[in-house]
C-alpha cells in the first residue's frame, strides 16, 4: 500500500537533485563562497578547526580565513582607572592584579596562537579580543566586522 507515497517522495527528491547540485557547485566556487572558521586559542578548538579545514578542503570548499576569538589581552588602562576609582586603589594596583590573573591564560593562548600562525601561514588569521559583553546591535557588529580588514589593537 505505500507505492504511491514512495513515488511521491522519490519524485520530490529527484526534483531537489538539481538544487542540491547547484548549491554544491556554489560552495566549491571560491569566487562565490568562503567558509570562515571561528575558533578560540585552545588545544581542542585548534584540533577541531584543523579537522574542519581538512574536510572542507577535501570537499573543494575554500577556507582561507580563520577568526581566532576571545583572546585575553593585557589590561586596558581606561578600565583600570575606572575600577581603581570605584575601589579606591591605584590604577597600577588594578593593572597588576589583572595582569596576574590573566598571565597564565595569555601564555597558553599565545602558544596556540603561534601554532595557528605556523599551521595556517597561507590563511588570513583574524584575532578578536575577549569582550566584556555580547556583540549585539548594528554598531557593535560593524566595529567587530572592521577587524576583518584592520587587525584588533588594544587601546
Amino acid at each position: 500500500g505505500g507505492g504511491a507515497g514512495e513515488e511521491s517522495v522519490l519524485s520530490r527528491l529527484e526534483d531537489m537533485r538539481g538544487l542540491i547540485q547547484d548549491v554544491s557547485r556554489q560552495f566549491q566556487d571560491a569566487s562565490q563562497t568562503t567558509f570562515v572558521c571561528v575558533c578560540i586559542p585552545e588545544f581542542l578548538s585548534l584540533y577541531e578547526t584543523e579537522r574542519l579545514v581538512q574536510e572542507l578542503t577535501k570537499q573543494g570548499i575554500d577556507t582561507s580565513v580563520i577568526i581566532v576569538n576571545q583572546l585575553v589581552c593585557p589590561p586596558d588602562a581606561k578600565k583600570c582607572e575606572a575600577l581603581a576609582a570605584q575601589h579606591s586603589v591605584s590604577p597600577q594596583t588594578v593593572a597588576a592584579i589583572a595582569q596576574s590573573l590573566n598571565s597564565a591564560r595569555m601564555g597558553m593562548q599565545g602558544k596556540y596562537l603561534s601554532q595557528m600562525h605556523d599551521l595556517y601561514e597561507d590563511f588570513h588569521l583574524v584575532t578578536l579580543p575577549l569582550l566584556d559583553n555580547e556583540v549585539r546591535g548594528v554598531e557593535n557588529l560593524k566595529r567587530i566586522g572592521g577587524y576583518l580588514t584592520k587587525p584588533y589593537a588594544p587601546e
